[in-house]
């Protein structure tokens, strides 16, 4: 995972991220900042343009819009201003069907899908932060691709506005998005592309 490598002071916010060089990667998450580098892999890279072929041919006439890394979403507490945001996150993939919520830095609450494609440096992170972040914030589904373990996990928010059990998903597998019940992302397509 990289690490919250920014030292100088002990929490951050969206007013020190815009500050950053536009040549580094970062994200922050409840105030502390993540080094975004090495840059993926080309494994992860091919995975990642499938994911988003399959869902960028789908949502061609519709209303919601799907975009990859590096995109910004910025998670607002009710009472912060946007400079003070302590939450922003660049996931592998973001699908927003409220177009209100777009902006010219990005993403300005919940998208209605995140993908995250799973490396050995961002494990952690992506299974324990992201996780509680999404389900804090009501994000419907987040999934996490592991392309070693060629697995799929879908955590969908349920009743209690937590996330239930994953459906566990492999390369045989077709995945029915949530969100879009008409749609079956291809797995066997997604894990061919690495």
């Amino acid at each position: 995972m990289g690490l919250a490598a920014k030292l100088e002071i002990e929490r951050y916010n969206y007013g020190d991220y815009i500050q950053w060089p536009d040549s580094e990667r970062w994200e922050i998450i409840d105030g502390t900042a993540y080094d975004m580098s090495p840059a993926p892999s080309p494994r992860h890279q091919e995975i990642l343009g499938e994911l988003h072929r399959q869902l960028s041919n789908y949502l061609l006439d519709k209303t919601c819009s799907v975009y990859m890394a590096p995109f910004d979403v910025r998670f607002r507490e009710a009472d912060e201003k946007e400079e003070e945001i302590e939450t922003v996150v660049q996931p592998d993939i973001s699908v927003i069907c409220d177009p209100g919520k777009i902006d010219k830095r990005g993403c300005l609450g919940s998208p209605d899908l995140i993908i995250e494609i799973v490396s050995p440096a961002t494990a952690q992170k992506d299974m324990r932060d992201k996780f509680f972040t999404y389900e804090k914030f009501g994000v419907k589904e987040y999934w996490i691709l592991h392309p070693d373990e060629q697995i799929l996990l879908v955590f969908k928010l349920i009743s209690n506005q937590m996330y239930g059990r994953p459906d566990i998903y492999s390369p045989r597998d077709g995945v029915k998005v949530g969100i879009f019940p008409e749609l079956t992302i291809d797995l066997a397509s997604v894990f061919k592309a690495s």
